[in-house]
């Protein structure tokens, strides 16, 4: 059982102030593996005065000690491995190997990047008649969603560590203990005391404490739209600066020069991958109508690779949701996409045969889609994808943009020209043609409703600086 009922305040583990707790479970097997205490509004306020506390000297830190402290944080992110892994598979159901090739991989990624980034930073830029500054913008709240418990809140942490913010997380109650494993690392290196501190607990207590209070300067938070209107409503109270990473209906665009057998195990790639849970998933496949056949073919093929099962059996590819309320929600929009007239082309309601136990959903895909429909305009968070066909590439652009959301988006094809040319027209902030890997120097964050503000690389370290204009210096 893993029990973490203290929080990580001013450098040292510290008992809540309440009693209340939340039980975490392993959504592969509804078992509960441990329990969390739930922050009070006083654990809160005593992690937000150690970070202002620590803010004076921390921000005064240099551009080396910063690359250093990030350096030494990724060796023992490194050295804690196989604790990570293990525990997001336990706590969310990713498959172990998925566990530490996306999540782990993700989490050391941003600490390396960030470092690096902070190499070639410019936090001075002289001016004709003026010298810019760059300086730490203050004490940064940051809350972070259930589906990836490092890329989140590691890409916020880097960054603030990289711009010399102090900061107090809530990592989600669903999916608590990595964060927990990230403050012993940074307790371990020795990361000076109310630079890093975390309190677990609810939204409503925590989350919107952080919004709403008078001493946080910048909140970066990741998770739904709703909640992310929520957390812009609290900051405007007190001016503060919000950034927002939200939610997507991203579109993978087939060209008509695509190799369907490529196009299509790429489509089913962006469902399985994570079980769906991801923000960034392509979950509307735009297919010239002159493709069906071809592509339909195509995923009949490719679907069975895919397996779904047990997260500690190496062949398996999807695990389950993460929780009974997510299974719920998503068991609601396959009705809805059957009762709305979505062709059912694999999957449907209910669990996979055999996994009668767990949050296991069935991969599935329904074909004949109208943009309209309720299963192409909101965020499912599972493994459910809709095949639109359309008649033109200008159809399938106009299609593609015909959202409220703009995270990311998907190209797939043969021809440069084109390949450019679709990539520019979707109006979405992340781009990725035929498969192109991560790149991690990248900004990363959305148009419309999928949010305000970049995260990774540079543009992740501007969020958490102020520029300042001195006139007359020199």
């Amino acid at each position: 059982m893993r029990n973490y009922l203290k929080h990580y305040i001013n450098g040292e583990w510290v008992d809540s102030t309440g009693k209340d707790m939340t039980e975490v479970y392993n959504p592969a097997t509804e078992e509960v593996i441990g329990k969390i205490s739930l922050g009070t509004a006083e654990d809160l306020d005593k992690a937000v005065q150690a970070a202002r506390d620590a803010f004076p000297s921390f921000s005064q830190t240099t551009r080396e000690e910063r690359i250093d402290f990030l350096q030494r944080i990724a060796e023992e992110y490194k050295r804690r491995k196989e604790d990570i892994v293990e525990t997001i598979t336990e706590e969310l159901g990713s498959p172990k190997k998925k566990s530490e090739e996306i999540h782990f991989q993700m989490g050391y990624a941003h600490f390396t990047q960030a470092a690096e980034e902070l190499k070639k930073f410019q936090f001075v830029d002289e001016r004709e008649r003026s010298t810019v500054i760059k300086e730490p913008i203050g004490v940064s709240g940051l809350i972070t969603p259930w589906n990836f418990p490092t890329n989140q809140t590691t890409t916020k942490i880097a960054s603030a560590l990289a711009a010399g913010s102090t900061m107090v997380l809530k990592p989600a109650e669903l999916t608590p203990f990595a964060a927990m494993i990230l403050a012993e690392i940074f307790d371990e290196v020795g990361l000076p005391k109310g630079v890093f501190n975390l309190v677990n607990g609810t939204g409503e207590e925590i989350g919107n404490g952080i919004s709403s209070h008078p001493d946080i300067d910048f909140v970066s938070f990741t998770g739904s739209v709703g909640v992310g209107q929520k957390t812009m409503e609290n900051g405007a109270k007190t001016i503060k600066k919000v950034a927002l990473e939200l939610g997507g209906k991203s579109p993978l665009i087939v060209l008509d020069d695509a190799d369907p057998e490529y196009a299509a195990n790429t489509a089913i790639h962006h469902i399985m991958m994570n079980t769906g849970q991801v923000c960034t998933a392509a979950t509307r496949i735009i297919v010239p109508a002159n493709m069906k056949a071809d592509f339909e073919e195509a995923l009949q093929r490719n679907l069975p690779k895919y397996k779904v099962g047990d997260p500690l059996d190496e062949d398996v590819v999807t695990g389950p949701l993460v929780a009974e309320k997510i299974f719920n929600r998503v068991q609601d929009y396959i009705q809805k996409g059957i009762d709305e007239g979505a062709t059912l082309f694999a999957g449907g309601t209910g669990k996979p045969d055999g996994l009668e136990k767990g949050y296991f959903a069935k991969p599935t895909i329904f074909t004949d889609v109208d943009n309209q429909m309720t299963i192409a305009r909101e965020e499912i968070f599972g493994p459910v994808m809709s095949v639109i066909y359309a008649n033109s590439l200008d159809e399938a652009m106009e299609i593609a943009n015909d959202t409220d959301y703009g995270l990311a988006g998907y190209v797939v094809g043969k021809d440069k020209e084109t390949l450019a040319k679709v990539a520019k027209s979707i109006r979405a902030g992340r781009i990725t043609i035929n498969n192109a890997k991560a790149d991690y120097s990248a900004p990363f964050g959305g148009y419309k409703r999928s949010g305000i503000g970049r995260e990774w690389g540079d543009f992740g370290i501007e969020e958490y600086l102020e520029p300042k204009a001195i006139l007359g210096m020199d």
